[in-house]
């Protein structure tokens, strides 16, 4: 199974970003995840759109963009006209998630669910058929650096086992604290794509190539 590998671009070097991009386009990873903050539905603030405009005109990968913002159905318009290509939203921040779901589809972006730590599935399942992508937060969302948090691998188990994804139509992917380790275990789980951030990818000494084609070959 090939793996969907995603650099959490909030963890890049911004005084070299073009070089960044350069680089990871060249360690051939999957695309690239944005973090949208409004330090309302986290407390922090993650990348502007000035950041996504930027890093949209240096790669022709695929880009995620994951909201953490309150009422996402504001911004559906604008993501899309910045090319774009999945968009998740957090259920708890929107007023109707089936509307904003069907609203990112409609404009040909793949749409995505992202799920707190303490969002049960069974809160999701209502909207599992109009996503295209779910991804379990295995931290609290808003910082890096955080610990893994290891209660949320039973989530992970019922999203992945096969008589509940086969009612769907899902790829399965994790944001959070991912270690090489953790790339290896999740994919036996049957998890397709890991948000890559300082436990795996950023500020190590090998190179970027090096270390994607370790990831890869886990």
């Amino acid at each position: 199974m090939s793996k969907i590998l995603l650099p959490s671009m909030m963890l890049a070097d911004f005084g070299n970003l073009k070089e960044e991009i350069i680089a990871l386009d060249n360690a051939d990873v999957t695309g690239y995840h944005i973090d949208i903050m409004d330090g309302q539905f986290v407390p922090n603030f993650g990348m502007g759109l000035q950041d996504l405009e930027f890093i949209r005109s240096a790669t022709n990968k695929p880009i995620d963009v994951h909201l953490m913002i309150e009422n996402p159905d504001k911004y559906i318009e604008k993501f899309a006209e910045i090319g774009v290509d999945v968009i998740y939203i957090h259920p708890e921040a929107d007023t109707h998630p089936t509307r904003t779901l069907q609203a990112i589809r409609d404009k040909g972006i793949k749409a995505g669910i992202a799920i707190n730590p303490g969002t049960s599935v069974e809160n999701i399942e209502p909207y599992l058929s109009i996503v295209d992508l779910i991804m379990v937060m295995t931290v609290n969302p808003g910082f890096a650096g955080q610990k893994y948090l290891d209660f949320v691998d039973e989530k992970i188990d019922k999203l992945s086992n096969p008589e509940f994804k086969n009612k769907y139509t899902y790829e399965l992917l994790v944001d959070g604290a991912i270690s090489p380790e953790k790339v290896e275990k999740l994919s036996k789980k049957g998890v397709k794509g890991f948000v890559l951030g300082s436990s795996s990818l950023f500020g190590k000494e090998q190179s970027y190539e090096k270390i994607i084609g370790e990831l890869k070959a886990l």
